[in-house]
């Protein structure tokens, strides 16, 4: 039995358990940016091993250490984990930054996946051919305003406390505020008719470990075209 399940651990545990969590990734925002929030919001220090070309993914598929034979992955309490939702999962249940109870982690569990809904518009948005971003940007803001921004603001509003979920910090008051952040470097003026998200931002952007992520140099910059080049070119895609 344990033969046949050799390939699969060979995958899944690191041979020495790491101080810090290593994450395996390009040096853009990408699938890997909301974990490294998440770990920034939950204080916890990382390191990071960037592929910068092609040789360096195909060393990691030599290797066997991508389940998936995908990154984003991430070395952590002796385990290599892919696929970005089970790394947040984690992340966040490990660190308290996933509610007390099934109710709570139901919410939370919903608001990542409506804030996933917008940051996929985002994410994939320097990739398109330039005659197709600015399509891509109006169906950006319109979503933000009109479907996803005004539930958060009613939330807030009815909840009546600082987070989106019981009264405190969750994983999906991170990720809003990642979501937050990017759309306004898309357009500045976007929280413009929503004070409860304005507060917002200005409440969890304060929070000492998060204040410390956003000045400390791991959150990436906004995506350029020299840096699609290279990720097309890592994994060769047009």
């Amino acid at each position: 039995m344990l033969g046949h399940c050799a390939p699969l651990l060979r995958y899944l545990k690191v041979g020495t358990m790491a101080d810090k969590p290593t994450l395996h990734y390009t040096k853009g925002r990408g699938r890997m940016e909301p974990i490294r929030w998440l770990l920034g919001a939950a204080g916890v220090e990382f390191q990071e091993k960037f592929l910068e070309t092609r040789q360096d993914y195909e060393r990691l598929l030599k290797d066997e250490v991508l389940l998936f034979q995908q990154v984003p992955m991430v070395e952590i309490d002796g385990m290599r984990l892919v696929q970005s939702r089970a790394i947040l999962n984690y992340i966040a249940a490990k660190y308290n930054l996933y509610g007390n109870d099934l109710k709570e982690r139901a919410l939370i569990d919903m608001y990542v996946e409506g804030t996933a809904d917008l940051m996929d518009l985002v994410v994939f948005y320097p990739f398109l051919p330039a005659n197709d971003q600015e399509t891509r940007l109006k169906l950006i803001i319109e979503r933000a305003t009109t479907r996803y921004f005004p539930v958060f603001e009613k939330v807030l509003r009815e909840h009546g406390q600082d987070f989106l979920v019981g009264n405190q910090l969750s994983f999906a008051d991170v990720y809003l505020l990642q979501a937050i952040f990017e759309v306004e470097e898309l357009m500045a003026t976007v929280l413009a008719n929503f004070p409860a998200l304005q507060a917002f931002k200005s409440r969890i952007s304060n929070i000492p470990t998060i204040k410390k992520f956003l000045s400390g140099g791991q959150r990436k910059p906004r995506t350029t075209a020299e840096f699609v080049r290279v990720v097309k070119a890592i994994y060769q895609f047009d």
